[in-house]
């Protein structure tokens, strides 16, 4: 559970350093007198004279087409009321600050003093010319149903009012899963509202576009039953009046499938819970305080699905899952409108995402173990920011099908990519991996396979069809868990290595390579009972294309049957291992950061070369530099003098190669340093290809910047061995898995046909 967060908290969170959550910051050089020309006088003449001559144009000078104004007149800031719009200022700045990071849009917050309809409408309506969208936020009903509805016809970029919209969308998409798993259909359910606002309106909407009928439906206000009769009902009110003789919310709920509250805390007891329909479906959505509390419902009703508006419980209604997202999808292809098409897009997204595997980066946020569809997962949890790549395509995509898009998306492909960048440039890098892995699966063997992480990771290869997993198991020890991640057991081969009837063939192998290192038949029919030899002799005798472990195991432990059995290729005298560092920016290949403790210069020259065809392998031209504490013989100490051997051997064994050394760390990174001090290098352009002296400083170098810095890391990817082998770093998380499989696929395809990998990133 979430520490609980004190006043003095909040006050210094905000106070703290630079006040308030934002800052702008420039997106080009400013450094020189020839920038701030460009910048400003006189150059910024001529995008000025290009926009005028055509508006569209505006979308590729200025930051128009991913800027959206977050505008309020505080008149119902969150449950605090009219309290103006100086005071709403906090909360508009935090609006901001999730759509920059959930979805990399900037924001200009704007507190308006116009309480009047009128007023409000022409003050945003005058801002159309500086931004691609407008969020409204916070304004009271009625007026703000109003609001929308002209601006939205009145102005040509996308107006979306998330008090109303934010909770509709994302509480229906948990309805569609909710009714499913209680068994109903939406077209039967009684469904009770407590609450008659905005949000509440725009949640009866939808709903009753999904399937629910208005018949079924009976909404309560702080007066009680809407019912048909009722004097005093405004229009809004009126369009939902019941045909009832139900008078309160007690009434109401009783026999009801579905309540659905956006009112006030402690309004329903567990007595009225008990007189719901069986498996009721309860959305508390009061916040912070709900209608009922979560473990109230749940003990009044064990068979209940419940949702509220609190991180503390399962199934966060959080409108931060819809409209980062939402305008994300809008922007990116310059809609006009935020429609209804858009908004069913969203909700049916994020209704199939709660099916799919969860993340372990989801599972740490949130201090989990694990999370899988259910009644305790109805919808993705707001950190999961896998939300941006289902959400903003198929929201993207309805604004193109019904019409709205100035700028459709024709390539796919190029657009989900962009979209990864802004998550992950793990996921950037990898997409070219898997794409060449699955246009031809290969058999990866999993020696931990009775392991929860690898029976998810196989889930994910068998569904995207990346690899064909080889899971050495016991059969009875993962048919219920792979019935769970409804995995068909036909979909993956499982072995059990202790009765196979490979165990004495594979034996008999082994014997035969190690008979002269002191292995018995015995000892080999052993040795044959431990897994990762029983999948190595697997991937040397063709019955699987490669191998990965590591999961549970040290290294060494883990590479010495490979090495035993599979060996390294022909003229590679030392495996070694590599890390792939992803910065925002740059890109670097670590070695050896995994196996030789102190290489000779030999080795090290091995290495380099090992390195930089790993760096070709995923299409990035090497430039490679073998680094020490000495600059290009500064210093005779012999680890120096090691270095510099190598880079001669390196630039016999390759020289093609882009190499130099030997050289401090800051030389290799920095392009300015070896311009200005070493103009005569090799290396014309900054190292991307690290090659350290020893085992000790590669190590430590890779784990601190893997750590401290905002790095993305993949590895270790094992070089040199004769067929693939891959070994993980224990306890990674699943994703990491299903990366080193892909990798792994793709070297079993380039080992079958012996061509060099070529990976577009």
């Amino acid at each position: 559970m979430p520490k609980t967060i004190t006043p003095q908290d909040a006050l210094d969170y905000h106070s703290r350093g630079r006040k308030g959550k934002l800052e702008v910051v420039p997106t080009k050089p400013t450094a020189t007198q020839r920038d701030l020309s460009l910048a400003y006088t006189p150059g910024v003449a001529v995008p000025c004279e290009k926009i005028a001559a055509e508006p569209l144009l505006a979308y590729d000078y200025t930051a128009r087409g991913n800027l959206v104004a977050v505008i309020t007149n505080g008149t119902a800031v969150l449950g605090l009321g009219n309290i103006g719009p100086l005071a709403s200022k906090p909360v508009m700045e935090g609006k901001a600050v999730l759509f920059k990071r959930f979805a990399d849009i900037d924001v200009f917050d704007l507190e308006v003093a116009a309480d009047g309809v009128e007023d409000f409408i022409r003050t945003v309506k005058a801002l159309e010319p500086s931004f691609g969208g407008i969020n409204l936020e916070d304004i009271k009903a009625p007026e703000c149903f109003e609001i929308e509805q002209r601006l939205k016809r009145e102005m040509s970029i996308p107006v979306f009012h998330d008090d109303q919209h934010g909770t509709a969308i994302i509480s229906a998409a948990a309805l569609i899963n909710a009714v499913e798993l209680a068994d109903k259909e939406l077209e039967r359910v009684r469904l009770v509202m407590s609450g008659a606002g905005a949000a509440a309106v725009a949640c009866l909407e939808l709903y009753q576009k999904l399937g629910v009928r208005r018949d079924n439906v009976v909404v309560c206000d702080s007066k009680g039953v809407i019912y048909e009769g009722r004097e005093g009902l405004d229009p809004i009110k009126a369009r939902f009046a019941a045909r009832t003789d139900a008078r309160t919310l007690a009434d109401a709920l009783a026999g009801a499938d579905v309540f659905v509250g956006l009112s006030k805390g402690g309004l329903v007891s567990p007595e009225m819970v008990r007189t719901m329909a069986e498996r009721p479906i309860i959305f508390a959505l009061a916040n912070p305080d709900p209608e009922i509390g979560y473990r109230e419902a749940k003990e009044a009703r064990p068979d209940a699905i419940i949702a509220t508006g609190r991180s503390d419980h399962p199934n966060q209604v959080n409108n931060v899952l819809g409209f980062p997202f939402i305008f994300r999808g809008a922007l990116d292809v310059r809609a006009t409108d935020i429609n209804e098409a858009m908004k069913r897009a969203a909700v049916d997204a994020l209704a199939k995402l709660a099916r799919e595997d969860v993340p372990d980066s989801v599972l740490k946020a949130y201090g989990l173990e694990q999370l899988s569809f259910g009644p305790e997962y109805l919808i993705p949890k707001p950190l999961d920011r896998r939300v941006l790549l289902w959400v903003a395509p198929a929201v993207a995509r309805a604004a193109m099908e019904s019409g709205v898009a100035q700028m459709p998306i024709a390539d796919w492909n190029a657009y989900e990519r962009r979209l990864e960048t802004l998550i992950s440039r793990r996921l950037e890098l990898m997409r070219g991996i898997i794409d060449r892995a699955r246009r031809g699966p290969r058999r990866v063997v999993f020696p931990e396979g009775e392991h929860d992480k690898i029976l998810r990771a196989a889930k994910i290869l068998v569904d995207r069809k990346i690899a064909r997993p080889v899971l050495l198991a016991r059969p009875e020890m993962i048919h219920d868990r792979l019935r769970a991640l409804d995995l068909d057991p036909s979909q993956l081969t499982i072995i059990h290595n202790e009765s196979s009837p490979e165990l004495e063939r594979y034996a008999q192998v082994l014997h035969e390579k190690r008979r002269r290192r002191g292995v018995t038949m015995e000892d080999a029919r052993e040795l044959m009972r431990s897994r990762n030899y029983f999948g190595s002799m697997m991937v040397e005798l063709g019955d699987a294309d490669g191998l990965i472990s590591g999961l549970t195991q040290d290294y060494a432990d883990t590479i010495r049957p490979a090495l035993q059995i599979i060996g390294m290729r022909e003229g590679v005298s030392r495996v070694a291992g590599a890390y792939l560092l992803m910065f925002r920016d740059r890109l670097f290949f670590l070695a050896d950061t995994t196996v030789n403790i102190e290489p000779s210069a030999e080795e090290l020259a091995e290495i380099a070369v090992l390195t930089a065809e790993l760096a070709r392998r995923f299409d990035v031209p090497p430039r490679v530099a073998l680094l020490s504490f000495s600059n290009f013989g500064a210093h005779d100490h012999p680890t120096a003098c090691k270095v510099r051997q190598a880079v001669k051997l390196a630039w016999r064994r390759d020289p093609s190669l882009v190499l130099d050394g030997e050289m401090q760390a800051d030389t290799a990174v920095l392009e300015s340093i070896l311009r200005e001090t070493y103009p005569w290098s090799r290396l014309k352009e900054a190292a991307n290809v690290l090659i350290f002296p020893e085992l000790q400083s590669a190590n430590i170098a890779y784990k601190l910047l893997w750590r401290l810095a905002d790095v993305e890391a993949i590895g270790p990817i094992l070089m040199g061995m004769n067929k693939p082998v891959h070994v993980l770093q224990r306890g990674v998380e699943v994703i990491d898995i299903v990366n080193m499989a892909a990798i792994c696929t793709v070297d079993a395809q380039e080992h079958a046909a012996q061509l060099p990998l070529a990976v577009t990133v």
